[in-house]
């Protein structure tokens, strides 16, 4: 912590250029990120701030297959300027210095979403929910096409080796890593065409700005704002991403008729704002289609955490992944046979 207190000081003093001192670190809670948090108490601003240590060189990026080459500027602050820029409330970067690694940042509080959740009832929660939808309509028309900037977002994008990683992340972590099995034979088979045509059609979907991981625990709440947090790993991709992301959060179980109403809410608030979206009918069809890939992912990912990363925190939430894969499954016949042989191994996807 000393050595976390001398980085923090010196970034404090090329911020203020003045005197620091009696500085008081708090460690904030990270998720899964590589990155650090703490809040900054002290002699040299008069508020709290909140400084993000930055992660050993290599691993400023995304662990996550992308095609694109690393970008010279830290994605963070790449993206914030440009979400900022348009308007989209995200956290102000006070200072950055990536020779520190050090970036400090406006401290927006602890309130996540999902935090508020425990204090509200089914009215509090669906009026969040819909405040949640109305922020990802008003990101979506701010970052429309045409208005790329200097954004890193769009020089990267969910191509088809992309997604098809995400889905062989389940196939090495919860499949083998976790139920102990490996596909072979026709199995194999049955299970990389069905993989290879969802990641492909979701490929061909018409793209968009998207944030990646449009959840609850990245919404922040100060005052009466909704403020988007951990926007780095942003890129192009399916214009249903976002909503899946939202409403099939592995954190929080939403009910299927709160679901329905609030797709409404997204398909009416898309309209007003001329976003060119599907029918409600297809958009759905999309929604469980793509519920089914991210969702495979996340439960991979989470294991892949815990074994790699050393951090069991995520493997709670597999259950919840799972549940919303067996959902999926259940709108998508033409995908039945893929799902028999999954459930084999996780029989959580039976039908």
């Amino acid at each position: 912590m000393d050595e976390l207190k001398e980085k923090v000081a010196a970034a404090l003093k090329r911020w203020t250029g003045g005197i620091v001192a009696d500085l008081a670190l708090e460690l904030l809670h990270g998720d899964a990120s590589a990155r650090r948090y703490v809040r900054v108490e002290g002699e040299f601003s008069g508020s709290p701030v909140v400084a993000m240590i930055l992660a050993p060189e290599k691993a400023r990026f995304s662990e996550e297959a992308m095609a694109a080459e690393e970008p010279d500027e830290l994605p963070f602050i790449n993206v914030q300027r440009y979400l900022d820029g348009l308007g989209v409330r995200v956290p102000a970067v006070l200072h950055a210095n990536e020779a520190l690694g050090v970036i400090l940042l406006e401290d927006l509080g602890d309130l996540t979403v999902e935090r508020r959740l425990g204090d509200v009832d089914a009215e509090g929660r669906s009026g969040l929910y819909e405040r949640a939808v109305d922020l990802l309509v008003d990101l979506q028309l701010k970052t429309a096409p045409g208005k790329p900037g200097d954004c890193i977002a769009y020089s990267r994008a969910f191509e088809f080796d992309l997604l098809r990683w995400e889905l062989d992340h389940f196939l090495e972590y919860l499949l083998g890593a976790d139920r102990n099995v490996t596909l072979s034979g026709a199995d194999k088979e049955v299970v990389d065409r069905a993989f290879d045509q969802l990641a492909g059609d979701i490929a061909a979907w018409p793209r968009r700005f998207v944030h990646r991981d449009f959840q609850s625990r990245n919404l922040m709440l100060k005052g009466d704002e909704m403020v988007l947090i951990d926007f780095q790993d942003c890129l192009l991709g399916p214009q249903v991403y976002d909503l899946v992301a939202l409403l099939r959060d592995s954190y929080v179980q939403l009910d299927s008729a709160l679901i329905d109403r609030l797709i409404d809410r997204y398909l009416a608030g898309c309209r007003s704002a001329d976003l060119e979206r599907p029918q409600k009918e297809e958009l759905v069809n999309q929604f469980h289609r793509m519920t089914l890939q991210r969702k495979l992912k996340d439960s991979g990912r989470f294991v892949f955490i815990d074994r790699v990363k050393k951090n069991p925190g995520f493997l709670p939430f597999i259950p919840h992944s799972l549940g919303y894969v067996a959902e999926a499954f259940d709108h998508l016949p033409e995908l039945a046979h893929c799902r028999e042989v999954l459930a084999r191994a996780v029989p959580e996807l039976a039908p």
